[in-house]
């Protein structure tokens, strides 16, 4: 952690409004794009990382300054995309229409006049088991350490190397699938 940040956590801690507010700019962008990859919908991302805020706020006080503020950060919100996950699949139901097809409720289609390669892996991730996409986000889009990402998860790092390899396999396999 910098120096900076180090004081803006301490400051916050003990109220500083606007050292929060500094926080949160900081760290707003990258933890939305981060839920955003793994729940898939805008509205479930957003919600998460402000609850991920929330925590952290209501937290600061008992935080201990050790080791990174993004690292926290980014375990609560771990933490609330796997419980956005998990009860989004609790609330999923089929509808069937009147033409007679099976319409599933629950995610968000692809914007009109997306690019396919964007679309196709942000479909390819959506269908990855959710310890998956989370190992491969962290290793490849947040760009972690593999220390950093065992500090977050408390997987091991062999378990952690494992799902990365196993989730570019799979996202690789599935863009060569839908390019053929």
């Amino acid at each position: 952690m910098d120096a900076d940040e180090r004081t803006l956590t301490r400051a916050a801690a003990h109220g500083d409004q606007e050292a929060f507010r500094a926080l949160v700019d900081r760290h707003y962008d990258p933890a939305l794009r981060f839920a955003l990859r793994m729940l898939g919908r805008r509205a479930d991302a957003e919600d998460a990382v402000q609850e991920a805020f929330v925590r952290v706020y209501q937290s600061l006080p008992r935080y201990r300054h050790k080791g990174q503020f993004r690292a926290w950060l980014f375990r609560i919100l771990v933490n609330r995309c796997r419980t956005a996950a998990g009860n989004r699949r609790r609330r999923r139901s089929i509808v069937v229409s009147a033409d007679g097809f099976d319409r599933r409720v629950g995610g968000d289609a692809p914007k009109a006049g997306a690019p396919f390669r964007r679309t196709a892996i942000e479909r390819a991730l959506a269908t990855l088991p959710v310890p998956l996409r989370e190992a491969f986000l962290l290793k490849h889009v947040e760009e972690m350490t593999y220390q950093e990402m065992v500090d977050l998860t408390g997987a091991s790092v062999s378990a952690l190397k494992m799902r990365v390899l196993r989730a570019r396999e799979s996202l690789r396999a599935q863009l060569q699938e839908m390019r053929e």
